[in-house]
């Protein structure tokens, strides 16, 4: 078994598909192995494989009730799924990663940075309760005012504190018809301020062979955003534009390059050094180092009050999604580029993405709480505990 990295083979000793939070608490009471909570499987870092049990969470896919301003899923249902049950009642989640086939729990147990979390933060922050099943098999409810400290530790925590099973999402009007504007920039900075200046609904940026792009899209808009010359706009259904991604995709996998390795580096910056860090990389990376299909995201956003993400309040996100298509370098070569990269980002105070989950222990530990906000003490898990859970993430998508 692999994942869409498709740089790891395991072979787990048993595949389960749960169809209630029972069937999963009942797994981890009695497994004496890992237990890895697998979505749609797009991780890139081997997140959903193990020699021990691996949980498919697509036997959990409904959505339940949908209301004006929220909704309930459950963790196995695709971003797509959800969408498709909201827009008949003209209501949408704020932010949609650029690939919809990703699970709602594999987002929230990385974060989910999407072209609105400028203005919304990540889809991790937009959740107002959980249904969770913790690593001893306890099935609990929580949220911000009810089990906080496991709120807080399961949204982002890469599933080290346990299987979400369900999620009570935000909910906002949703527009019918999109403007989307593209404009070349001259430098990674410029890309970076316009995404901070720009007023619009969604915001991206990609590097192509022309140069830096930036990408600003209005919900029922005419005309561009102010202060922006595009010389590429195209107006679309809502719809289409939220599941841009998958004309992109039929091709890639009619080309083979969807099935090859992806050796993907993918890393949250300081704003502040943000520039300066991208543009070295991006002079010292040629197509060779991306591969044929190999796309390069940049991302300002805000990610809210996650904690596990670890994020600064003024975030950029940086990925280099490298493919190792034929007669490119290596994906072993690409790999170890990665790692040196990673290195210098964190000297800068950047941190990776999807997170690396911080080691179980036997209460949730966070950062400091949120501010001015009571935090109920979380009730220490019984010993002793079963193996630790994971729960694999939905990385960016291949393109914005």
């Amino acid at each position: 078994m692999r994942d869409f990295g498709g740089m790891i083979d395991r072979t787990p000793g048993e595949v389960l598909r749960p169809v209630s939070a029972r069937e999963i608490a009942d797994a981890l009471r009695s497994a004496r192995t890992d237990v890895v909570a697998r979505g749609c499987g797009h991780s890139t870092g081997g997140q959903p494989l193990t020699d021990g049990v691996v949980l498919d969470m697509r036997g959990l896919a409904s959505v339940h009730e949908v209301r004006d301003d929220r909704v309930t899923v459950d963790a196995g249902a695709t971003w797509l799924e959800l969408l498709d049950a909201t827009l008949p009642h003209g209501r949408t989640p704020p932010v949609l990663t650029d690939l919809l086939d990703l699970t709602v729990g594999g987002t929230l147990s990385a974060g989910g940075v999407g072209g609105a979390s400028h203005i919304h933060g990540t889809q991790a922050a937009n959740v107002l309760a959980l249904d969770v099943v913790t690593p001893d098999g306890e099935i609990v409810s929580c949220s911000p005012s009810r089990r906080a400290e496991l709120f807080d530790a399961v949204r982002a925590g890469m599933g080290r504190h346990g299987v979400i099973t369900r999620a009570t999402l935000r909910l906002i009007p949703a527009p019918e018809r999109v403007l989307s504007c593209k404009v070349g920039c001259s430098s990674a900075a410029e890309l970076i301020q316009a995404q901070r200046r720009v007023r619009a609904d969604h915001i991206s940026g990609q590097v192509k062979a022309s140069g830096y792009e930036l990408k600003a899209v209005v919900y029922e808009g005419t005309s561009p955003p102010a202060g922006l010359d595009a010389a590429d706009v195209e107006e679309l259904p809502y719809r289409d534009f939220a599941d841009r991604m998958r004309p992109d995709v039929e091709e890639l996998k009619a080309i083979g390059e969807w099935d090859r390795p992806h050796p993907w580096a993918t890393m949250i910056l300081p704003a502040a050094h943000a520039a300066a860090f991208i543009e070295t990389t991006m002079r010292a990376t040629t197509p060779e180092d991306l591969g044929l299909s190999g796309v390069v995201l940049i991302k300002r956003f805000s990610p809210g009050w996650v904690p596990m993400l670890r994020a600064p309040s003024d975030s950029v996100l940086f990925g280099l999604l490298r493919t190792a298509s034929p007669g490119c370098r290596s994906a072993e070569d690409m790999a170890a580029s990665n790692r040196e990269l990673h290195e210098r980002a964190r000297a800068l105070g950047g941190v990776p993405y999807p997170p690396v989950p911080a080691p179980a222990v036997p209460a949730p530990a966070v950062p400091a709480p949120r501010p001015h906000t009571p935090r109920p003490s979380t009730p220490r898990p019984s010993t002793p505990r079963p193996p630790a859970t994971r729960q694999a993430p939905g990385g960016p998508a291949p393109a914005t």
